[in-house]
């Protein structure tokens, strides 16, 4: 039996290795579209893209017909470089740049040679082709932009690299990919999938039919359509309130987290990037150090949030019991929280309860409610991690989890934040108590402070924001259906609501009032310092607000963040009346606090930090005219962030 053993195995294995052949060699082909791959030509079919539509139906983003000069190296022949050149008005150094490009990627396979000809550009070439051996179009779909805002929202579309072919087998040289916003994170669902022709080709290397009858040919799969959260009319508004300003607006319905409003300044119009000047116009907002127009504020500048974060100060003073509805605080116009040390505050001062402590934006108050939050525990690193969990519960301090490729985690420190700090031990509340006021270690983006007042509307949950409301022939991701909830007990917002409510009322916002809407809001000015030449300098302050509205069975909640726009009633708070009214009425009736945005501009605070310098630069250059045009329009104001919003200046 042993002696059978060994002969049955080699038996089995080479009768399973010789099916396994013949089944690849005469049954089963495929192998052979690569191995007769100079005999056979593969053509690619590029589907439509899905459309782009607004909450409502809208259409934001379509396509238009583009074509793609490729060649294929070795297959050139008698071509005359002159002619062709002149004919595609390029130079003939970049007709050698782009051909050994070709060559160095393939000498016999097709590569881009010249990307995104217009119709008019590709009749003309189309004519002449046939004297070009080695050469031929390739037809695709560009975006077709139906409106001039959006563009952080959208992204763009670009060539693959390298890095993305050899990551995904998918994409091919030449090929297209959705970059940034909504293009890149459901690139999988508008990009649809690319149909596939096999020719069969002679030993003249001409083209005789499809290979095996079209047998292994593909169809292309146009992408889905989505709708997303985003209200058209409100986002193009927020854009137009937001010209010669920088910062961001970021809103949300608050039942559902669906983003309504994603506003960063400055923008550009995303069309320029479509068309053979793509490249050359993203070049120069990528290169915009000053502008920034790639670079989202809404989603990625971090700032002190300032007053607003009064509101968590409140809720996590009240769930720990540091203070109740009745605690009386006195504010001297700041108080004394350490020897030496001294909080100032513009309310009118005197006794301060939570109610009017919220509604007049007492530091006084704040400031010792988070010392009586930190002080109720006998170890401040274990309070500060209480409070920390709190705040967090919030979503905030961490990434949000919403469907775009960018964004900020902010900062809430815990104890691990003031052991860095201080390696030695050794604090206190004291040493904090600018926390309490949304200064200090506190950092928070535009959207979590936009979700951070979602929640509060609901009165201790939220949704996780997104921007993705349909999608044609699919589902949207179930965890933003998943509710989250806070750790604060849900009848402790009422005294915060009715506190942010009388801040229209009786507070500092009660000059920005809309009549008919119960409006819900928070002023805020953030401190903004920067480094120059070694030593630190306070700059304008931030103006922030934050709302929610109607009072009773919210509708939005907003955030808006003016950088250097000074006190948060002055510049945020009428941007965000405006925007809440636009929303819900779709009409405005205070014409007075529009006309004032629409004339405010921040162009000489900002030329202070010699921003407005180098975009006068851009400006004045003849040779990009159209760019400055289309992009360097007054919303584009020169502008630098960096982590905590402070410009760079050397």
């Amino acid at each position: 039996m042993r002696k059978l053993l060994l002969p049955s195995i080699i038996i089995v294995a080479a009768s399973l290795l010789l099916i396994r052949i013949f089944y690849l060699q005469v049954i089963n082909d495929t192998f052979k579209l690569k191995s007769e791959n100079n005999a056979i030509k593969i053509k690619y079919e590029y589907p439509e893209r899905g459309y782009i539509y607004d909450r409502n139906g809208k259409l934001l983003v379509a396509n238009q017909a583009s074509y793609d000069i490729m060649v294929i190296p070795r297959e050139i022949k008698n071509l005359d470089t002159v002619e062709f050149c002149q004919l595609l008005d390029i130079t003939k150094d970049d007709f050698l740049k782009k051909i050994a490009k070709a060559k160095i990627f393939s000498p016999r396979l097709p590569s881009v040679f010249l990307a995104q000809l217009n119709k008019s550009e590709y009749a003309a070439f189309q004519e002449k082709i046939r004297k070009f051996e080695g050469f031929y179009v390739q037809k695709r779909s560009l975006r077709d932009y139906e409106v001039d805002f959006g563009a952080n929202i959208f992204g763009f579309i670009t060539q693959v690299n390298e890095g993305i072919i050899e990551k995904n087998p998918y994409y091919k040289s030449g090929d297209l990919i959705g970059k940034q916003g909504v293009e890149e994170y459901y690139e999988e669902i508008l990009r649809g999938i690319k149909g596939v022709k096999y020719i069969q080709k002679d030993k003249y290397n001409r083209e005789i039919g499809s290979y095996k009858n079209g047998r292994y040919d593909t169809i292309a799969v146009q992408g889905e359509d989505i709708n997303l959260t985003i209200d058209a009319e409100i986002q193009r508004y927020g854009e137009q309130l937001m010209i010669n300003k920088r910062g961001g607006i970021v809103a949300i319905e608050p039942k559902t987290g669906e983003i309504l409003a994603l506003v960063t300044a400055p923008s550009y119009d995303p069309s320029i990037l479509v068309g053979r000047q793509r490249s050359k116009n993203y070049t120069l907002l990528y290169h915009d150090s000053i502008a920034k127009p790639l670079y989202d504020r809404g989603l990625l500048a971090e700032y002190p949030p300032g007053s607003p974060f009064k509101i968590m100060t409140g809720l996590v003073a009240l769930q720990e019991g540091a203070i109740d509805e009745n605690t009386t605080v006195f504010c001297h116009h700041g108080f004394s929280y350490a020897r030496g040390r001294f909080m100032r505050c513009h309310c009118h001062g005197g006794a301060l309860q939570l109610h009017r402590g919220i509604y007049e934006s007492c530091n006084a108050y704040f400031g010792t409610a988070y010392m009586r939050t930190i002080n109720k525990y006998v170890k401040p690193s274990y309070a500060v991690d209480v409070w920390s969990k709190h705040v967090k519960s919030f979503g905030l301090g961490q990434f949000m989890g919403y469907d775009l490729p960018t964004g900020r985690r902010g900062n809430i420190p815990d104890s691990k934040t003031y052991k860095r700090i201080y390696p030695n031990g050794g604090w206190r509340s004291t040493a904090i108590v600018s926390n309490g006021i949304g200064q200090g270690e506190v950092l928070m983006t535009p959207i979590q402070l936009a979700n951070m007042m979602a929640t509060v509307a609901n009165e201790g949950y939220y949704y996780t924001p997104h921007i993705i409301k349909k999608i044609k022939g699919g589902t949207i991701d179930p965890k933003f259906k998943e509710k989250h909830v806070t750790t604060i007990n849900k009848e402790l917002f009422k005294p915060i609501i009715s506190g942010l409510f009388d801040v229209y009322n009786l507070g500092t916002a009660r000059g920005v009032r809309v009549e008919g809407i119960d409006i819900c809001g928070k002023t805020g000015t953030a401190e903004n310092y920067t480094k120059i030449d070694g030593k630190r300098v306070k700059l304008q302050d931030h103006s922030i607000f934050v709302a929610f509205a109607p009072k009773d069975n919210p509708k939005i909640a907003i955030a808006v963040l003016v950088e250097n726009g000074g006190f948060g009633s002055t510049i945020a708070g009428p941007i965000a009346s405006l925007m809440i009214e636009k929303y819900l009425r779709k009409k405005i009736t205070r014409t007075d606090l529009e006309k004032r945005i629409l004339e405010t501009s921040l162009r000489d605070r900002y030329a202070i930090l010699g921003g407005m310098k180098e975009a006068s630069a851009i400006e004045s250059s003849p040779k990009d005219s159209v760019l400055k045009k289309r992009v360097f329009q007054p919303k584009t104001v020169s502008t630098t962030a960096t982590k905590d919003s402070t410009p760079k200046i050397n």
